[in-house]
């Protein structure tokens, strides 16, 4: 490769790395002069980059955003990097996964050999239950009103009437039997493989969350303006309380346990439970769930002694399924179908809070 054209990939490989460069750094990282620096920054102008120059005592330079996304140059780890980060996006079931199938592609083809193999030892398998995904234009839509903080007008279906449910007579968006829904959007977040949009309802009066996949945007929009405050001030602690099918945003089943293992290993495996270290090898565990039952079999999946601190519906809990755990390994038919039915029924109860949690909407 010419030495100017070496060169040039190495000033677009800075320019990459950080915001601003001065001239006279650029020109002794590349072993050049100050006036070999401006002759190679012209040279990447003429090819499309974005490079303005950056005043101030000593000058400089700056790759700036343009109308077209230029090439863009990564080092090997960059690239392994960013070709992982695909992979697990075409499994992530947020809607993305054909446009980032179709970028991994592409990023792929230009890899060098040595790195492509790399990727293509990580293979991913997503095992998720799946869920109804919004269209991206329409989360292009709703993030450009949340940024915009602009009034969102939109129809949004029913359950029922939702994408992938059985069809019934229930108002469907555009059917002209409800007036669209008027909200102030606050943010677009992402909860148990959904998007969801957190809005202030201005014909309510109250703050809703709308599932991203009954929502269809109508234009045009509304008027600017000015942005409410969340409750509790932090978004995730919000959606998080009102998942939670409670409106002091707590589980309607919380306990408290001592395990027989340290914090640090029970920490990886608890997404919104409490652990404090106690010992070496024990802390304390104060978790939620939906059901007592489910709690208990939440935390018998931790291969540990258990301690319960309470409240007693937790000891009866796992006194529930330890006769039917029994019952199980004993071949006993009713302990099995008694086990089979209640997870059936804890599930259905885990979908129905869910939906209620947005059916407020």
């Amino acid at each position: 490769m010419p030495k100017t054209s070496a060169r040039l990939l190495t000033l677009l490989s800075l320019l990459q790395a950080r915001r601003d460069w001065p001239g006279a750094l650029l020109a002794r990282r590349l072993d050049v002069s100050p006036r070999t620096v401006r002759r190679d920054v012209d040279r990447l102008r003429e090819l499309g980059y974005p490079i303005v120059a950056v005043k101030g005592p000593d000058g400089g330079y700056r790759l700036d955003a343009g109308k077209d996304l230029p090439p863009l140059l990564f080092d090997d780890e960059q690239a392994v990097a960013l070709a992982i980060a695909l992979q697990i996006a075409t499994t992530s079931g947020a809607g993305i996964e054909e446009a980032a199938a179709r970028a991994l592609t592409t990023v792929r083809q230009v890899m060098p050999a040595r790195l492509r193999h790399r990727v293509d030892t990580l293979q991913i398998t997503a095992v998720v239950r799946p869920a109804p995904q919004a269209d991206s234009r329409v989360l292009l839509t709703l993030s450009a009103a949340v940024h915009a903080r602009e009034v969102l007008r939109f129809d949004y279906a029913s359950a029922a009437a939702a994408p992938g449910a059985v069809p019934t007579t229930a108002t469907t968006p555009g059917s002209g039997d409800e007036p669209p829904r008027r909200v102030e959007p606050h943010h677009l977040v992402t909860w148990g493989g959904r998007w969801y949009l957190v809005a202030w309802d201005l014909d309510r009066r109250d703050w809703r969350i709308f599932r991203a996949d009954r929502i269809s945007p109508r234009t045009p929009g509304g008027p600017r303006f000015t942005q409410r405050e969340l409750p509790g001030g932090d978004v995730a602690a919000f959606v998080a309380g009102r998942f939670c099918g409670s409106g002091s945003g707590d589980w309607p089943c919380r306990g408290e346990v001592i395990l027989g293992l340290p914090a640090a290993d029970v920490s990886r495996y608890v997404r919104d439970g409490v652990v404090e270290e106690l010992g070496p090898d024990r802390c304390r565990l104060v978790l939620g769930s939906w059901s007592w039952p489910g709690l208990a079999a939440d935390l018998g999946r931790f291969d540990a002694p258990i301690e319960v601190v309470g409240p007693p519906e937790l000891k009866d809990a796992f006194a529930r399924l330890a006769r039917r755990f029994a019952a199980a390994a004993t071949g006993t038919t009713t302990g099995t179908a008694t086990a089979t039915v209640t997870g059936r029924a804890t599930e259905t109860a885990t979908e129905t809070a869910t939906d209620t949690a947005t059916g407020r909407a």
